[in-house]
């Protein structure tokens, strides 16, 4: 897809240039912009949004369904397994894509930090949480991003579940203490100006009953900023909605539009929502109020747009991905009567062509991710 995008770019200003001759459409990338005091926004603006969800590296669902004695031992399986789909690998993979399309604005999914505590004390009632770092995603991608020239920063940040279960050590066999911290990250480009970070947890999650132990409960939420770019100010927004059950997705989908509904700046929806498009519950919900920007995608031979899934052990020989859930969704306050509130759209999927694999034959993610140039227009 990556290869197609540079001649299906040139192809759209060649056709900018044929037609400046007719007037302008409110979307011709020459027409000027104001940011008015307060954060109004006036005219149009073009901003380039990335949205992945990395994966922790391991089937994490199978320990919600174990047996309470098998627990330890998937426990440690999965453990094993973060060896195995080795994040380190994975996130030159993920930069590679980063560096390719250099967006002013990247969501990012299931940033996980894992901690372990040797020898374990979740038999005696965890007293002491496990604090010693095995991985940070989050300092693993930004060291990467860094040792690239990458100007990237954390824009905000919110803390999700926060689950630590024993485990028998693969590699020790001895009985010892895992937990992991689950995140949803924005990243923004150095260039561009942003405040106002948000981080909110969602009201509704589930939570998991386990017999003897307390409950898993499956925090949800999201991470914001208001970012400028060149002359217009966007909300954005990444997020992570709720996997296992329909109701609870919706619900928080729900929460989250409550969130934004007095938000005078144009939003920009970013994540895995779980919900495919265009069929899903939780999905028509969200776009009775915001754009799916895929929709609009003026690139050709992209496809459905599917990102998911890859295999659970990242090494499956080819792609087939059969569900579009990782979104980027749109809102535009105030739209002229008459206009359309987004414009052309060019976007593309990543993570999803043998090229984008490690060294090591790995995919980056068992999601690809979305990279789109957004055409959105301000307040009237």
């Amino acid at each position: 897809m990556k290869s197609r995008l540079f001649v299906t770019l040139l192809i759209v200003a060649m056709l900018g240039l044929f037609s400046s001759c007719e007037e302008e459409t409110p979307f011709s990338p020459n027409q000027p912009g104001s940011l008015e005091k307060g954060g109004q926004n006036a005219g149009t603006g073009n901003v380039t949004a990335m949205t992945w969800n990395v994966y922790v590296g391991a089937d994490v669902d199978a320990i919600l369904v174990a047996p309470i004695d098998q627990i330890p031992f998937v426990v440690g399986g999965a453990f094993a397994d973060l060896y195995d789909t080795d994040f380190h690998l994975r996130a030159v993979a993920i930069v590679d894509q980063i560096a390719e399309h250099n967006p002013h604005l990247i969501a990012l999914q299931e940033i996980s930090l894992i901690r372990i505590q040797i020898p374990g004390d979740f038999m005696i009632g965890n007293p002491v949480a496990a604090e010693q770092i095995e991985f940070d995603y989050l300092d693993i991608l930004m060291a990467e991003l860094a040792t690239r020239g990458l100007d990237y920063e954390v824009g905000a940040k919110v803390q999700n579940a926060d689950v630590e279960l024993p485990m028998l050590n693969p590699f020790t066999y001895s009985l010892d203490d895992v937990r992991l911290t689950d995140y949803d990250v924005v990243l923004v480009r150095g260039d561009v100006a942003f405040d106002n970070p948000t981080a909110v947890n969602y009201g509704t999650y589930l939570s998991v009953p386990i017999p003897f132990m307390p409950p898993i409960d499956i925090l949800r939420g999201y991470a914001a900023v208001d970012a400028t770019v060149g002359q217009m100010t966007y909300r954005f927004v990444s997020t992570h909605l709720e996997s296992f059950d329909e109701g609870f997705r919706l619900a928080q989908a729900d929460e989250l539009l409550g969130e934004l509904a007095d938000e005078t700046l144009p939003v920009i929806l970013a994540g895995d929502f779980n919900s495919p498009a265009p069929d899903g519950q939780t999905y028509n919900f969200l776009t009775s109020e915001f754009e799916d920007a895929w929709v609009h995608n003026v690139l050709p031979n992209e496809g459905d747009g599917n990102t998911a899934p890859h295999a659970y052990d990242l090494l499956n020989p080819t792609a087939n991905l059969t569900r579009r859930i990782d979104l980027v969704l749109v809102r535009t306050p105030n739209p002229h009567p008459g206009s359309q509130p987004i414009g052309p759209v060019q976007a593309t999927v990543i993570g999803d062509e043998l090229q984008d694999r490690t060294a090591g034959s790995l995919w980056p993610s068992d999601h690809a991710g979305v990279v789109a140039t957004l055409h959105l227009r301000g307040t009237k």
